[in-house]
């Protein structure tokens, strides 16, 4: 295919090259009989902008913010950090500019701090973990008002704040967690357990418990009973006592959902007492992996947070640099991890 100049699509119109220059750049004023044949030359011939060689001429640094919770608090989001430093490298040549925003995830006034700060430093976009449901909404509502742009990553928010989420899909995880559950059991009690945070306010909790319940539910069976508790792994000792004496209430469970990627603090509580309790968690965390493969934990349900930061700033900068639309909704498998496959995710 011909590679058309301004100068050809010029001659071809019958304009001058002052003329297609700002019809294709959109700027200046053009008289609708100039903007009539220069577009029906466009059209004739299917031209298409160079991207990569618009964003060279234009030199625009585009600023990209991420804020994600702290990776030294909770190892789930080391992984970040390297998807993070792989698109710097891919888009170095690109004028994108990409900076990491941490914050406790524990703590919803840190959410709230560190995202008003972020806001305050103009990026062009944002990915974040909507972690709190109410907090984050003001935040993308703000960011609207301030015309940045969001997209978000690992758990929902409402679409009507922001249309682009990247991750899995929660309740289906739930049932997923369901359906391995059932494999191992047959019957029993199972405990759901939701570590440390508001669970009110955390959506991603609540999807995974409804789709897990969903899934017992449609078995229209008497064989399992199905109960949760929520505990605070802020001091240890406190949680391995709130979490045997829940088990004490409940002398009968024979299984454990957990809904975060602290499964191994559950294995550890366990150890203070003879069980044989099948336990279904999340997340390829050193621990996880470690009781995973000692047969503590029957199986993982791997989250991809890498992938998933990777493939959001991924789409940004593309957005910015390529006018490439971002999928207003992409879903990543769910892989169930064992202690047989484990190895082939570590490589």
């Amino acid at each position: 295919m011909k590679k058309y100049t301004i100068k050809d699509i010029a001659q071809l119109a019958g304009v001058s090259k002052g003329t297609v220059d700002r019809v294709l750049h959109k700027r200046g004023k053009v008289s609708e009989i100039a903007l009539e044949k220069v577009t029906k030359i466009l059209n004739e011939i299917e031209y298409k902008p160079n991207p990569i060689a618009k964003n060279l001429k234009i030199n625009k640094i585009y600023k990209l913010a991420v804020i994600l919770p702290d990776a030294q608090k909770d190892s789930y989001w080391e992984p970040c950090s390297g998807a993070i430093k792989e698109v710097e490298n891919e888009f170095q040549h690109f004028g994108i500019e990409i900076n990491k925003f941490v914050f406790d995830a524990s703590e919803t006034s840190s959410f709230l701090e560190t995202s008003l700060n972020v806001i305050t430093t103009k990026p062009d976009a944002i990915l974040m973990v909507p972690l709190f449901q109410k907090e984050a909404k003001e935040i993308v509502t703000k960011c609207n008002i301030n015309n940045i742009k969001v997209s978000v990553f690992n758990n929902y928010i409402d679409s009507n704040y922001s249309n682009n989420f990247i991750g899995q899909d929660l309740y289906q995880s739930g049932r997923v967690a369901a359906k391995l559950m059932d494999m191992v059991l047959k019957k029993g009690t199972i405990g759901i357990v939701h570590i440390d945070e508001d669970y009110q306010n955390a959506t991603h909790l609540q999807e995974k418990e409804k789709g897990f319940r969903s899934y017992f539910n449609s078995l229209n069976t008497l064989d399992y009973d199905i109960t949760t508790i929520h505990l605070n792994y802020k001091k240890s000792e406190s949680f391995n006592n709130s979490l045997l004496s829940f088990l004490d209430k409940n002398p009968n469970i024979n299984g454990i959902f957990v809904t975060i990627s602290k499964s191994y603090v559950v294995v550890e509580a366990l150890k203070e007492r003879a069980s044989d309790i099948a336990i279904v968690g999340y997340d390829l965390v050193k621990k996880n992996i470690d009781y995973l493969k000692q047969g503590e934990i029957d199986f993982l349900i791997h989250q991809k947070p890498k992938q998933q930061v990777y493939m959001g700033l991924s789409y940004l900068a593309e957005y910015f640099l390529f006018d490439k639309e971002i999928p207003s909704q992409l879903l990543l498998p769910l892989d169930i991890v064992t202690s047989e496959n484990v190895d082939g995710y570590l490589m």
